[in-house]
């Protein structure tokens, strides 16, 4: 392995991620999974993205997805799986991705050699990717990967995001952020989901929200107005780096090069996706 420039894993990760997300947004899954009587959107959601565990319950998934409110997962999990099996489940979020792609980049670019060069370079960084401490990426990595170009990048697009994703919450208990401090401060940052969706769509209220700021405020982090204080700068800009550190395998093994393309290519495929509407547009702010 060699050493990559500083955040040149980082950004390659930010610009891949967004394939795997649109899908949370995107009504796609919402249409797969309604005839089988899952259409509140909690329930799609973590159902797409907890079937690769199994049939696991509430405490699993609140567990490894880390800043969903419990009493919301325990809402949906175990019940959803009567509804349909986690193997119905993964088969309909593979064709929601499908068509989603289909939709956002267009059938050329799904089928393009840049697609399949994008999809080689993103499974080839997904070698050094590992097991151990890692969950939902290795539930992931234990499912086969699509042939078709456009749905081989979504799986690697997903064993990055949920392998990063991982570390993250490793590095999140070691600062002694809970769920709902780490959100709120990571919002404060200006680079976190907006207020109004993080209490959407992970299960909190207002008053959660307020708590988890003086929370934060107690321990110095964040100051009157809701912004963070020197410290909780520091502290973000720490989890970040201790993030990057624990992610770093699969961008050195694909080498500066490669990670160099995948983040040219990934760039296109989600400015692309964005500009077609995959993500609301006040999902990211202060406000």
């Amino acid at each position: 392995m060699t050493s990559l420039p500083e955040r040149a894993a980082r950004r390659c990760h930010h610009m891949v991620n967004p394939i795997h997300s649109a899908v949370y947004f995107s009504p796609a899954l919402g249409k797969e999974l309604a005839p089988y009587g899952i259409e509140d959107p909690a329930a799609v959601y973590l159902a797409g993205r907890a079937a690769p565990l199994g049939a696991v319950g509430a405490g699993a998934v609140t567990a490894t997805f880390y800043n969903f409110s419990h009493s919301l997962v325990a809402r949906v999990l175990p019940d959803v799986w009567e509804s349909a099996s986690p193997s119905t489940v993964l088969a309909a979020r593979l064709r929601a991705v499908d068509s989603m792609l289909r939709e956002l980049l267009g059938e050329e670019a799904a089928a393009s050699p840049q697609m399949a060069e994008a999809a080689q370079l993103a499974l080839k960084a997904t070698e050094a990717c590992t097991r151990p401490g890692r969950p939902l990426y290795a539930a992931n990595a234990d499912l086969p990967v699509p042939d078709a170009p456009h749905l081989a990048y979504w799986h690697a697009a997903t064993l990055l995001r949920e392998h990063r994703g991982d570390a993250h919450i490793a590095v999140l208990l070691q600062a002694g952020l809970d769920p709902l401090e780490a959100l709120a401060s990571h919002t404060a940052s200006g680079r976190g989901m907006a207020p109004k969706w993080v209490l959407a769509t992970r299960g909190y209220n207002h008053r959660d929200w307020a708590a988890a700021q003086d929370r934060l405020r107690e321990r110095g982090l964040m100051d009157a107005e809701g912004d963070l204080t020197d410290e909780g700068a520091t502290l973000r800009k720490e989890l970040e780096h201790s993030t990057d550190r624990l992610d770093s395998a699969p961008y050195e093994h694909l080498g500066e090069a490669g990670v160099e393309r995948l983040t040219e290519l990934a760039s296109e495929f989600a400015a692309t996706a964005a500009t077609a509407g995959a993500f609301p547009a006040d999902l990211f702010g202060r406000d």
